[in-house]
């Protein structure tokens, strides 16, 4: 009798697998009708027309992959805590294979935050360059300005040849409207206004925001793989802001909680902004756990007479009582003056160069520190198309040797290795027809 009942079983199982099977392959074939809905369930980006077609076309992946509504859903979150609409009645099917597919076949854009205020335009578009013409996948600009800067950031973009390889999309500057005169007020005029990118693009899953005068001298992909380095408590990643704690601000000065020995600095913030909205964080304020929207407020409120940085210290004081949330990056993924004005500290940077440039401090527009400059006029001159040795690389190294009398350039070389290799690898890459 037992066994019978065990054999019952197993072929009650196997009518039900058969089942499933079936439907899945009947909803299979209604989706490659023409008109069926699997069309509509291809990857969307409402911004522009452009950006639709492009995202149709990032849709259409290998067999049996494309029935996913939008694969640059994190596959780092769980398959089985994706919204319902991620993929179809295949879901089933395809969750197994979801994993190894996203290790194999990343997301297809990577999506770029910058927020724009006064006299940031050039410094910006400038910056945006630099994100262009090394990086292999699609980029998606988020542009954050001010309305009067609107039109001269579409002129200028407009112009760009992005050869299919960019989109963007501009948005006024926006503040919670109960408190946006006190978020508009703190540090500088529109700072804080990434602390609200994961309440605003809601749509977005992962975002790499840069402050404006970030320039990136090897690929945006390079910094957007350490999104699959993340474990599974990390949310965003960030560098340290100093190497050496004897030059360091925040274990010398700050009046409140910090990250670490010497703080992070946020000009170069990588999120995985599903997890940031998912996540409920520790504080000093009360012993409930808040998200990322009803935290903000009340940390402003307890700190905002022993802040000097604005958002950067909220950002500080937040991953202080939530240490484990956070991946820090080696510091030539955010190298600043202060790696070399009082002498090189940036270890990495002089084993394998400069990956992406911080010229905070106005470096790039005064005198004061003539290698971060020299960089900076060389990419805001160089002409799309131009031959990069010639028009880019060789100008710069000249100027870069007038600059040995300062600290900076008498490392100047580390400006220019990681530079010259990217020009290496999109030469090679343009070779062999990628």
């Amino acid at each position: 009798m037992r066994r019978f009942a065990r054999v019952a079983l197993l072929c009650l199982g196997c009518g039900v697998c058969s089942l499933l099977y079936g439907l899945s392959q009947l909803a299979l074939s209604l989706e490659q009708e023409p008109g069926g809905g699997g069309r509509e369930r291809q990857a969307r980006d409402p911004a522009t027309p452009s950006a639709r077609r492009q995202a149709g076309s990032a849709g259409r992946g290998e067999a049996g992959t494309s029935r996913c509504k939008n694969l640059s859903v994190s596959f780092w979150n769980s398959y089985w805590m994706l919204p319902s609409d991620v993929c179809g009645m295949n879901c089933f099917w395809e969750a197994a294979f979801r994993y190894d597919y996203m290790k194999t076949h990343p997301s297809e854009k990577m999506h770029l935050a910058v927020v724009a205020c006064g006299e940031r335009l050039e410094e910006t578009v400038t910056m945006l360059r630099s994100a262009i013409i090394f990086s292999i996948k699609p980029l998606h600009f988020h542009i954050f300005a001010e309305d009067q800067l609107h039109e001269s950031f579409k002129d200028i973009l407009d112009e760009f040849p992005y050869e299919g390889k960019v989109n963007y999309t501009l948005y006024p500057i926006t503040f919670p409207s109960e408190s946006a005169a006190e978020w508009k007020k703190l540090f500088k005029p529109c700072a804080s206004q990434r602390l609200f990118l994961p309440l605003i693009l809601k749509n977005v899953d992962s975002l790499l925001y840069v402050d404006t005068d970030i320039l990136f001298l090897r690929p945006v992909d390079d910094i957007w793989s350490f999104l699959g380095k993340f474990n599974s408590t990390q949310i965003a990643a960030m560098a340290p802001e100093h190497e050496e704690p004897r030059i360091g601000w925040y274990n010398r000065f700050a009046r409140h909680p910090y990250y670490g020995v010497t703080g992070i600095n946020s000009g170069v913030m990588l999120m995985n902004m599903t997890r940031i909205r998912r996540k409920y964080f520790k504080n000093d304020m009360t012993p409930v756990r808040l998200q990322w929207g009803e935290i903000l407020m009340p940390l402003l409120k307890k700190y905002k007479l022993n802040i000097t940085w604005g958002d950067q210290d909220l950002l500080n004081i937040m991953f202080f009582h939530n240490p484990e949330s956070l991946y820090v990056f080696p510091c030539q993924w955010n190298y600043r003056p202060d790696h070399c004005i009082y002498g090189s500290n940036c270890k990495a940077a002089e084993e394998e160069g400069v990956f992406i440039l911080h010229g905070n401090r106005g470096v790039y527009h005064d005198d004061k520190q003539p290698t971060f400059r020299a960089v900076y006029e060389a990419i805001k001159n160089y002409s799309f198309g131009d031959d990069l040795v010639r028009s880019l690389l060789q100008p710069l190294e000249r100027e870069l040797q007038k600059t040995t009398h300062t600290y900076c350039g008498r490392v100047y070389k580390v400006f220019i290795k990681q530079l010259t290799k990217s020009v290496r690898d999109l030469y090679a890459r343009r070779s062999k027809g990628r």
